[in-house]
C-alpha cells in the first residue's frame, strides 16, 4: 500500500460537482475523518477539506486519480479495494464513502463489512439497474446504456448489476442499518417508487 501525501494543493471549481457527490456532502460535519473509496480526482474530498475542513484521505488504484488528488492537494492510497481495508483500524472514521463504485466490486458483502468497521458511518451510492428506461432497454432486448450506466456491454468496469430493491434487501440480510436514503433522477430527488423512477441512489448506513 503507498501512500501519497499532498500537502499543498490548488483549491478547486466546485460548481459543477456531481448530484450524488453534492448529497454526499450534505452529510457530512465539519471537522470530521473522511475515507472516500474509489475517490477518482479527489474532487468530494477536495470539497469537504476546503468547506468543512475535514480530515480526508482516499483510495484510488488509477494512476490518473492518484495524480489528479495530488495535484489538488488531497491525501491518496494506492490500493486495490478488493483487497479490503486492513491497514485502517476499526472506528478509525466517522464516515467512509464510496460512491458509484460498489458496482465495480467482486467482493460486495466483505467491503460493506469493511466500509462499517473502519467507520462509525458509511455513506455508498450507485446506479440503479431497476430504473425505467434500463427497464425499456432490456425488453428490447439490449443491455441498457445512460447516464448512470455510461458504458456499453463489451468495456463495463461494472461486474455487479442490482437494483435498489436488491441492495435494500442485502442490507437486511446483513443487518446493515439504512439510517437515510437520497434517490435522484437526473440529479433531481425521487420520493416515489424510487425503485423504477431513480437512477442513482445514495444511501447512510449504520452498525447493528
Amino acid at each position: 500500500m503507498s501512500t501519497v501525501n499532498a500537502r499543498m494543493g490548488t483549491r478547486l471549481d466546485l460548481a459543477d460537482l456531481r448530484a450524488d457527490l453534492d448529497a454526499i456532502a450534505g452529510w457530512i460535519q465539519p471537522g470530521e475523518r473522511v475515507l472516500d473509496l474509489g475517490c477518482g480526482d479527489g474532487l468530494l474530498l477536495r470539497r469537504l477539506m476546503d468547506e468543512k475542513q475535514v480530515i480526508g484521505y482516499g483510495i484510488e488504484k488509477d494512476p490518473a486519480g492518484v495524480l489528479a488528488c495530488l495535484k489538488s492537494g488531497v491525501n491518496v492510497i494506492q490500493v486495490n479495494l478488493e483487497r479490503g481495508l486492513a491497514g485502517f483500524e476499526d472506528g478509525a472514521f466517522d464516515h467512509v464513502i464510496m460512491s458509484l463504485s460498489l458496482q465495480m466490486i467482486q467482493n460486495t458483502v466483505g467491503l460493506l463489512k469493511e466500509l462499517l468497521r473502519v467507520g462509525h458511518e458509511a455513506v455508498v451510492s450507485f446506479p440503479n439497474f431497476g430504473y425505467y428506461t434500463h427497464r425499456q432497454a432490456i425488453l428490447k432486448g439490449r443491455m441498457p446504456v445512460s447516464e448512470s450506466l455510461p458504458y456499453q456491454w463489451f468495456d463495463t468496469p461494472n461486474v455487479r448489476f442490482f437494483t435498489i430493491a436488491d441492495f435494500e434487501a442485502l442490507c437486511h440480510e446483513q443487518g446493515i442499518v439504512i439510517l437515510e436514503t437520497i434517490a435522484l433522477d437526473n440529479g433531481v430527488r425521487v420520493t416515489e417508487d424510487i425503485n423504477f423512477l431513480a437512477d442513482t441512489a445514495i444511501y447512510r448506513l449504520g452498525r447493528p
